[in-house]
């Protein structure tokens, strides 16, 4: 009897653990799903924004509006970097990032849409 019941104990641990191990791989799965689907966003993003024809005079004003606080009215830096040969350092696609996630504290993270990133982005290549 005792082989039977420690059989039995046995198996329920085993469905147990099975329960366990599928909730915890569908938890996995859903992280992964979202990770993708946010990833894919971001990526359509990137990709508008570098497939336009920005303007150099419209980057100006926008980055005299939002930027000059903190990188300075020339873009030389005070809080924030000096942005000169910025595009030397990083690839337009770290640029967009920088931007819109403000990956480095104390930069904030800016909504911006496609074409007025292409236009800061055709400004900040200006600053050599």
């Amino acid at each position: 009897m005792s082989t039977s019941s420690s059989s039995a104990a046995e198996t329920k641990n085993k469905i147990e653990f099975l329960k366990k191990f599928l909730v915890f791989f569908i938890l996995i799965l859903i992280c992964l799903v979202i990770f993708y689907l946010n990833h894919n966003k971001n990526d359509q993003y990137t990709l508008k924004s570098l497939g336009l024809n920005g303007s150099v005079s419209l980057g100006d004003s926008l980055f005299k509006t939002n930027c000059v606080g903190c990188h300075g009215i020339k873009a030389r830096g005070l809080v924030g970097p000096d942005l000169h040969s910025v595009t030397k350092r990083l690839s337009d696609k770290e640029i967009i990032k920088q931007v819109t996630t403000g990956l480095t504290p104390p930069m904030p993270s800016f909504e911006i849409d496609p074409q007025n990133m292409s236009n800061l982005l055709s400004y900040l290549h200006t600053l050599e």
